[in-house]
């Protein structure tokens, strides 16, 4: 049976460009309100009572039993990304990524705010070469950071694109072997499925998610 494509959405994976001068935007300073509320109620100090402990926290639930005879389940893959090892791992390069280029980013809009705050103090100082070719530089200075901003998003993209493709392949026979053992006839994407409402003992992302890790763990790191 073939498997349905799955896609996998990696957190944290965008990349946070860093703006040039003069296209931030400022943000918006207004709070709200606090609503009015009353000084609380306190007993005499004869009859007031020492506060009670804190409220120990619920036990997690166990996960609920798998329906019996059913021949459909459904998987998160938002969950198994963020859960397994290996989506951990992809996350991980991404977020490398994305650190570098910020880096590499807030160098260059350092190094043109420096020129731009020489031209302005600049004043009289500077005579008209001196005046002339600064401006240039600022110019090619602001190009230079357009094509690195592109080419910065460019590369986390292929990036992205790429652990995506990797996840997919690893991922989808790890699918198909666990529909086998369930018997089941069909596996959904619940987050593309369009389902409004589910027995929760059809959500076979955890058993996946020990699935896929220990597959990766016999398979070892790449060489």
């Amino acid at each position: 049976m073939r498997v349905l494509k799955t896609m996998m959405v990696i957190p944290a994976m965008s990349l946070l460009l860093v703006a040039t001068p003069g296209y931030a935007q400022t943000p918006s300073t207004q709070k709200p309100t606090p609503p009015a509320t009353q000084p609380p109620a306190t007993l005499p100090p004869a009859t007031q009572q020492p506060a009670a402990p804190p409220a120990a926290a619920p036990a997690p639930r166990p996960p609920a039993p798998f329906p019996e005879g059913s021949k459909f389940a459904f998987i998160d893959i938002q969950a198994i990304a963020s859960n397994s090892t290996e989506g951990k791992a992809a996350t991980a390069k991404l977020d490398e990524l994305r650190k570098k280029k910020n880096a590499e980013l807030t160098a260059k809009t350092n190094a043109l705010k420096a020129m731009q705050d020489k031209l302005s103090a600049g004043g009289s100082v500077l005579n008209d070469t001196a005046r002339a070719q600064l401006e240039k530089d600022i110019e090619k200075a602001q190009r230079d950071m357009q094509f690195a901003q592109q080419d910065a998003q460019t590369e986390v993209q292929d990036l992205t694109n790429q652990l995506q493709g990797e996840f997919q392949d690893k991922l989808n026979p790890i699918i198909e072997q666990l529909r086998v053992d369930k018997g089941l006839l069909m596996i959904f994407s619940i987050r593309d499925a369009g389902v409004v409402a589910a027995d929760p003992g059809l959500d076979l992302s955890a058993e996946l998610v020990k699935r896929f890790d220990t597959a990766t763990t016999k398979a070892g790191p790449k060489k």
